[in-house]
Order: structure tokens, then sequence, then C-alpha cells
């Protein structure tokens, strides 16, 4: 079940589910604009996408050491703190990687909502306005922050990285 809420969650894009939970953040914050409105839509939005880049994380830890582990007599939290966590840690961190980059494109269209931000930055001085060099400013902007959380993220994937 909580699967198919996932899935579900995924293939809504963004811009839609901040629209289509307007409701909800109202009962939630009060508001449906603004950055108070912007933040239950970017816990909605990447929640279930965070959650997915895990569990194919944990999944790809090899199950030899898991029963290795098991056979040593260590109990599950042990397994899941000093086994799961640990072999999985280079693809949790790339998990959070993604995730943060992703976050980065969500804020900017929470500028739709008035999320503040490059996002309405960019929608209220560069499109209303027709200012183009506001347009490009904000896309340099927002390639130089993504180029540098990826850059952070490939090097402590690596640093953690066993093979």
């Amino acid at each position: 079940m909580l699967s198919f809420i996932v899935n579900v969650l995924r293939s809504v894009p963004f811009i839609i589910l901040m629209i289509v939970i307007i409701p909800l953040t109202r009962v939630i914050v009060g508001t449906s604009i603004g950055v108070p409105g912007s933040i239950p839509p970017l816990v909605i939005g990447a929640a279930p996408f965070f959650a997915r880049l895990v569990e194919t994380s944990l999944r790809e830890v090899d199950r030899g050491v898991i029963e290795a582990a098991q056979s040593m007599g260590a109990t599950y939290g042990q397994i899941i703190w000093r086994v799961l966590l640990r072999e999985a840690r280079p693809g949790l961190i790339a998990a959070i990687t993604i995730t943060a980059v992703t976050l980065v494109s969500y804020t900017a269209m929470s500028g739709v909502i008035g999320g503040g931000g490059l996002g309405d930055l960019a929608i209220r001085y560069g499109y209303q306005r027709f200012q183009t060099n506001v347009m490009i400013v904000t896309v340099v902007i927002l390639l130089v922050l993504v180029q540098i959380l990826q850059m952070l993220g490939d090097r402590l994937v690596r640093s953690y990285q066993r093979k």
C-alpha cells in the first residue's frame, strides 16, 4: 500500500501537486501562498522521491552480508545500523544529493505561488516584466548551485565507496 502511495505521489508533476494540495496546505499552515504555502508541497513532493531512492539503496546491499550478521547473532537494530546503513552509505549519500538537486528545481517552481527564492525572482522580474537579463542570471545561478551540490555529493560518495 505504501509503495502505491509513493508511486502515485511521484507520478504527479510538482507544479500540479502544489495546486492540487492547496486545501491541505491551507489546513496545515493557514495559507497556500508565499514561503509557508510552499513548504507542504515541497515536503509531500520530495519525501516519496527520497523514499524510493533510499529503498533502492537498501535493496542493493548484498544479502550475504545481512545473513552473515544474522548468523553472528546480530539483532534487527544492529543489522539496520551496523550493516544496512553502513553498506548502503554511498547510495544513501547519492540519494540525498539527487533529492537536494530535485528540491532546487522544486523550490524554483514554487515561485509560481510566491514561494520566494530564485523561482519567484525569475517569474516576477524575468517573465512578468520581460527582463530577459534577470531570467538568464537566475538560470545561471541555478545551474551553478546544482553543479556545486552535485560535485559535493559525488565527492562524498567517492570517499565512502569501498569498491
